[in-house]
C-alpha cells in the first residue's frame, strides 16, 4: 500500500472516493451522484487529501481535511476490509504531524446501514484510543444521521 498526498483530487480519484464513501459510510450518508459530491467537496476550504493506494493502483482509503469555521476538520474512510490492522492509526499520525489540531464528526451507535445491509460499525472507540477527546456537548443532526464531535489538539503546537 502507497499514499498519495494531493490538494484536488482528479476526476478518476473522484469516481473512486465517491464509490469508496457511498460503501463504507452509512447509506443515509451515500451521495446521489458524483456531482453531488464535487458540490460538497467544492464547498470546502484548504483542502488536503491523502489516498491510500492498493497494489492494483485503487484506491482503498481517503482522508482528508479542510477547513471550517476557522477550525482543521478531517474525514478517514478505510475500505472495510483494511480497518483494524493499524492503518487508519498511521493515516492519523502523518496528519498529526502537520496539523496543530483535528475536527470531526463521529457517529456513536452501530444502528446505521450501509449500501451492502451490513451494519455501519462506530469508530468511536478508534478516536478514542488515537488521543481524540469527545466533546458530548456539540453533536450534528442531519439527514437522519447523529454524530458527536471529536477533537484532537497538540498542545505543543498552539
Amino acid at each position: 500500500m502507497d499514499f498519495i498526498q494531493c490538494s484536488a483530487l482528479s476526476e478518476s480519484e473522484k469516481l473512486e472516493v465517491f464509490d469508496l464513501w457511498n460503501n463504507e459510510y452509512p447509506e443515509k450518508l451515500a451521495h446521489k451522484s458524483i456531482t453531488d459530491f464535487e458540490n460538497y467537496l467544492n464547498q470546502l476550504k484548504e483542502q488536503n487529501h491523502l489516498l491510500l493506494i492498493n497494489s492494483e493502483g485503487k484506491i482503498k482509503g481517503w482522508y482528508f481535511d479542510f477547513l471550517r469555521d476557522n477550525e482543521k476538520w478531517f474525514a478517514i474512510i478505510l475500505d472495510s476490509k483494511l480497518q483494524g490492522k493499524g492503518i487508519g492509526t498511521s493515516i492519523l499520525e502523518l496528519a498529526k504531524q502537520r496539523e496543530s489540531e483535528l475536527n470531526g464528526w463521529v457517529i456513536d451507535h452501530n444502528h446505521d446501514k450501509k449500501k451492502n445491509s451490513e451494519f455501519y460499525k462506530s469508530p468511536l472507540k478508534f478516536y478514542t484510543k488515537n488521543g481524540f477527546k469527545i466533546l458530548s456537548d456539540s453533536r450534528f443532526e442531519s439527514r437522519g444521521i447523529s454524530a458527536l464531535k471529536v477533537k484532537w489538539e497538540n498542545k505543543s503546537k498552539h
